[in-house]
């Protein structure tokens, strides 16, 4: 590793050190003049952005980057637009920095309470999207904390002037440029110095491809909130309604395919199966969607007339398609499906489509994953459905935060005690 690239991430990880403790003591006033500040000035530039991101854009299209690649990258008027509307409300957030849970006196006569403060300085490191640096920027921002971003190679120049912008919004609202930073070399040494600088991090949010996820996994110091695979399941249970099943199955898969919230195996009662599945697969096979099945499966539809049925393979239930691509087992009962999820799923999002409230209880308190739903679409894992606002990022680890990210998960909670002379005796 060269010795610039070294001194250049310790420099950036000194002032963003500093700055972090600038932003703590921010108010929420402050933070909010920053974001507002920031969204006029992205409206102001947006043919600006426009005409950076094209460069972007041309340079990937001449290394060959495949169409869905170059989509991820290119900012339209309406991706622009999107950011600033982000921006704007995030503003409309409560503010979480500072808040103290109520005061519980104990039998020494002091008073206890926890107070949320900012994780302190958030490393970001993402692939292809630029707007990514804005929504994260702003998040880091209004929970107080100073981030420090690495995106992609490819996005260098729209990063870069981004990055520009959100430092114009920050020293107009009297807060230090320094609270975000943007890394500006396309090296790929910096990911591997910010995955170890603990002194300067607090925290790694990854968002990029398995690849990136595994690199970070095998060589990261600094703790990370991340997830590596959105393997989703839906159980259509033996007390299901079938039109339900049908409309938030059909939504699970086919109202986006690429979002790792997409659900990516069904699972079906055995003594529901020939009511439900026709209907479910002919509209996934009219939109395109390849059925991988498993022999249950296979006998249901071929019974009904289907053709073009996959054999389903060991590997097909540990995969995230992220495409119109779907694996299907047909179970005996609620504990096959639950083994099922058990064995393969990745603890992201999983559902249960039933009207039995027993059942339903029983998926919700043993399925260990992130979010765990009944009668609806595992699509609304997302932070601007839970009313989050916007999420940093989805975790299906367990610690520090799990499900999607928002304000409270780039946040952590201290103890403080409120006194009035006591000694311990």
């Amino acid at each position: 590793m060269s010795s610039s690239i070294h001194n250049m991430m310790q420099d950036i990880g000194q002032r963003a050190r500093s700055a972090s403790r600038a932003m703590a003591r921010a108010s929420s006033e402050q933070k909010n003049q920053a974001l507002l500040h920031i969204a006029k000035v992205v409206r102001q530039k947006a043919g600006e952005i426009q005409k950076t991101n094209q460069v972007d854009v041309d340079r990937a299209q001449a290394n060959g980057q495949d169409a869905a690649f170059v989509d991820r990258l290119t900012m339209t008027p309406k991706t622009i637009e999107t950011m600033a509307l982000g921006l704007e409300q995030i503003v409309s957030l409560e503010d979480p920095i500072g808040k103290i849970t109520p005061l519980q006196k104990q039998a020494s006569g002091i008073e206890l309470g926890q107070m949320r403060v900012p994780l302190g300085v958030i490393g970001i490191i993402y692939e292809s999207r630029p707007n990514v640096t804005i929504d994260a920027a702003a998040l880091c921002l209004k929970s107080g904390n100073a981030v420090i971003l690495r995106g992609g190679s490819e996005a260098i120049d729209s990063n870069t002037l981004l990055a520009q912008i959100i430092q114009e919004g920050l020293a107009a609202a009297g807060l230090p440029k320094d609270a975000v930073q943007v890394v500006t070399t396309t090296d790929r040494a910096a990911v591997g110095e910010m995955i170890t600088m603990t002194q300067f991090i607090d925290v790694i949010v990854p968002r990029g491809g398995k690849s990136l996820i595994a690199r970070l996994m095998a060589q990261a110091r600094v703790p990370m909130i991340k997830h590596l695979d959105g393997i989703c399941h839906t159980y259509i249970d033996a007390d299901a309604d079938v039109a339900m099943a049908v409309k938030v199955c059909d939504n699970a898969k086919t109202q986006r395919y690429a979002p790792c919230n997409a659900m990516e195996t069904l699972l079906v009662n055995q003594s529901i199966a020939e009511q439900v599945l026709p209907i479910l697969c002919k509209i996934y096979q009219d939109k395109g969607v390849e059925l991988r099945v498993d022999g249950l499966t296979r006998k249901t539809l071929e019974a009904s007339g289907f053709k073009d049925l996959v054999d389903a393979t060991e590997e097909d239930w540990q995969t995230e398609y992220l495409a119109p691509i779907l694996s299907i087992k047909t179970v005996a009962n609620m504990d096959e499906a639950m083994d099922h999820i058990e064995r393969f799923g990745s603890k992201h999002t999983d559902a249960i489509i039933t009207n039995n409230k027993e059942k339903a209880d029983r998926f919700l308190r043993e399925v260990d994953s992130a979010s765990v739903m009944v009668n609806a679409s595992t699509r609304f894992a997302d932070g601007f459905e839970y009313g989050l606002g916007a999420e940093i990022g989805i975790s299906n680890d367990k610690l520090h935060a799990r499900g999607p990210v928002g304000l409270d998960g780039l946040t952590s909670l201290k103890y403080v005690v409120m006194g009035h002379g006591e000694i311990r005796t």
